[in-house]
């Protein structure tokens, strides 16, 4: 490659470099609820399959919401709970408003996908602005003994702990044989 050509070349990638740096502005809201909304969406999903799989192979649905990877993990409902947690707790950490309480007393499929459904009315309730400035708004932790700035409580604990908790419900069905692929896990586009 020429010299002018790899400066045409080089040019054209700072050039692109700099239109990504544009395009790929977010917001704290963009990055934050519509994907939890989205990723409850395909958990529902996953949570009609496992029902239907279910009531067509004989297993007892009960032991798919009790079913757990490991001995010292949540089950099923604890994992659909901590997600709901996680995201409803973001939401308003970041808005800066009172979290709903929802006890943890989900025992059937029905109970989780209300308490899905319940996590996304809040989350939908939230406007984007309510967001905006978030992400140099301080978050308290632990009785706050962590604090960290919006920004990284989001992307370095909210979204990790959200998405490993609903990886974490996908494992457990996929687990007890569940016939759900990565797509389920993805949903459509």
């Amino acid at each position: 490659m020429s010299a002018h050509a790899h400066l045409r070349s080089r040019s054209g990638r700072d050039q692109r470099a700099a239109n990504i740096g544009v395009i790929m502005a977010l917001s704290i809201y963009e990055a934050s609820l519509p994907v939890f909304i989205r990723s409850f969406g395909n958990l529902q999903a996953i949570l009609d399959k496992a029902v239907a799989q279910s009531a067509r192979d004989g297993i007892d649905p009960a032991t798919l919401v009790e079913a757990r990877l490991a001995p010292d993990m949540l089950p099923l409902s604890g994992q659909i709970q901590r997600a709901s947690d996680t995201a409803k707790g973001a939401a308003a950490r970041l808005a800066g408003i009172e979290m709903p309480s929802f006890p943890d007393t989900e025992t059937t499929f029905p109970e989780l996908k209300a308490r899905i459904e319940r996590t996304v009315a809040f989350l939908n309730s939230v406007k984007p602005e309510a967001l905006d400035g978030s992400e140099t708004r301080t978050i308290s932790l632990r009785n706050g003994a962590l604090q960290l700035d919006g920004r990284t409580y989001l992307l370095n604990h909210a979204l990790p702990n959200f998405f490993f908790h609903v990886t974490t419900a996908y494992g457990v069905l996929r687990h007890k044989g569940i016939t759900i692929c990565k797509a389920d896990y993805l949903g459509s586009f």
